[in-house]
């Protein structure tokens, strides 16, 4: 093989494709679509709901009442004895959102409740007006047991237990982790290989369909060898892969850096003096760590849930973990495409590749179904052998590395067999290549790729 014509192949793969619109249009619209998936929950959290809903409570169980409280996005007006179906006629002629009926008590205690509104109820109206009715009924019913200090009895036996989860360290410590986290952060990794290498590697396919097509490789194959003709492309599109991402992560943290800066201001002047004490503990006049942020701006450690996943988000080895992916997604890649390109050389149209794909597209499903397995047992013997086989390990491996339960040599062993594989794998492509790039006019089978396997 001859260095230097792979090179020029690799470059010109890669030009070529940067310079497409479609490139450069995915490549800036990603990052801001990502962005807009963090950011929008955040900023509808900020924002705060600004419509303000009148109820009109109409109680005629007589012990509702009380239990109703306005708030800053409901004002409940009570009364008794209306004509609800009369009201609800004119809503907002009368300024109402809902009309709230409720029934007089019945032999049980129990009430009925009806609400009349224009549109489908607001869920966090109907909850409210649901936990106040409850609440009355529940508080009538106990009086009858005649408890003295009965609220305060309630108040003391209503418990909310929070578990600490803590992961023994190899030097002893103790460190709090959350299974949720590593199975949100694990399934990404894995899915993006599995996208990644999908759509690269069918990338590679279709380039190799469409010059063999066209019979431009028959021009191609008489000044460079297939094999280097093979490698070239597999390269060049992995070089356009790696730009994608790398601008893909560098624009989304630029978006979300920049949303967390406008975010820390309306906080600020949400809670002032919230943030003006944290920024005082921090002791350099401004806020480092976003959890110490929603920590000083929550009210009565209602978000110290939060809290915890942003200090376990900042606390993982991200310099770890990003290297193990691009190491997988890199060797990954490079394996499946080689396979993808012996498909691209055994047939002349892109209709004629579903039955040979499937030695591929399977053991990509069964890695991304092995990873649901893992997520729960990520030290199963079911979870070892798919980080260690190479056509599993790029997902399966990816899934266990946040939960930190692989040793040293399980993942050396899983990145050499993976190197091995692909190695393996593009020799024998690289000889279905050789024959099939220049094979016209025959649907190729699985018998016709073994025998070019096996012949020079």
């Amino acid at each position: 093989m001859k260095f230097n014509k792979i090179g020029i192949i690799v470059g010109h793969e890669y030009v070529t494709r940067v310079r497409k619109k479609t490139f450069l249009l995915t490549t800036l619209l990603t990052p801001l679509l990502l962005g807009l998936c963090f950011c929008i929950p955040a900023l509808i959290m900020l924002a705060g709901g600004s419509e303000h809903y009148n109820v009109k409570v109409i109680d005629d169980s007589g012990i509702c009442a009380p239990f109703f409280e306005n708030d800053d996005a409901t004002t409940y007006q009570i009364t008794s004895g209306e004509d609800a179906v009369a009201l609800s006629k004119a809503l907002k002629e009368n300024g109402l959102y809902a009309v709230v009926r409720i029934s007089a008590l019945d032999a049980d205690g129990n009430v009925t409740v009806d609400a009349f509104s224009d549109e489908p109820l607001n869920v966090d109206v109907k909850g409210n007006v649901k936990h106040a009715v409850n609440k009355a009924v529940e508080a009538r019913k106990l009086t009858a047991y005649n408890i003295n200090d009965l609220d305060k009895i309630m108040d003391a036996v209503r418990t909310d237990i929070r578990i600490n989860t803590m992961t023994m360290t190899e030097s002893g410590e103790a460190k709090e982790d959350s299974a949720e986290l590593y199975m949100i952060l694990a399934y990404l990794m894995g899915f993006v290989i599995y996208l990644f290498v999908f759509l690269f590697g069918n990338s590679v396919m279709q380039s190799i369909i469409e010059e063999k097509s066209s019979r431009v490789v028959e021009v191609v194959v008489s000044s460079v060898r297939s094999v280097e003709l093979m490698m070239g492309k597999i390269i060049g599109v992995a070089l356009v892969a790696l730009t994608q991402f790398v601008m893909w992560v560098a624009l989304t943290l630029v978006i979300v850096v920049a949303f967390g800066s406008v975010a820390s201001q309306k906080l600020a002047e949400k809670q002032p003096e919230a943030v003006a004490s944290i920024m005082a503990a921090e002791g350099n006049g401004s806020i480092d760590n976003i959890a110490s942020l929603v920590e000083a701006t929550s009210q009565d450690g209602e978000n110290v849930g939060m809290v915890k996943i942003l200090r376990q988000i900042s606390d993982l080895n991200w310099l770890y973990i990003i290297g193990c992916f691009l190491i997988y997604f890199i060797l990954g890649y490079l394996l499946y495409a080689s396979m993808f390109a012996a498909v691209g050389a055994a047939v002349d149209n892109a209709a004629d590749t579903g039955q040979l794909q499937m030695p591929i597209t399977i053991p990509m499903l069964v890695g991304l179904f092995m990873m649901l397995h893992v997520f729960q047992h990520p030290s199963s013997p079911i979870a070892f052998w798919g980080s260690i086989i190479p056509w599993t390990s790029p997902m399966v491996m990816l899934s266990r590395i946040p939960f930190g339960v692989v040793p040293a040599w399980e993942l050396i062993l899983s990145i050499g067999l993976l190197l091995l594989a692909f190695v393996a794998t593009a020799y024998l492509s690289a000889r279905i290549y050789r024959r099939g790039i220049l094979s016209f006019g025959k649907k190729s089978t699985f018998k016709d790729l073994f025998k070019w396997m096996k012949n020079n």
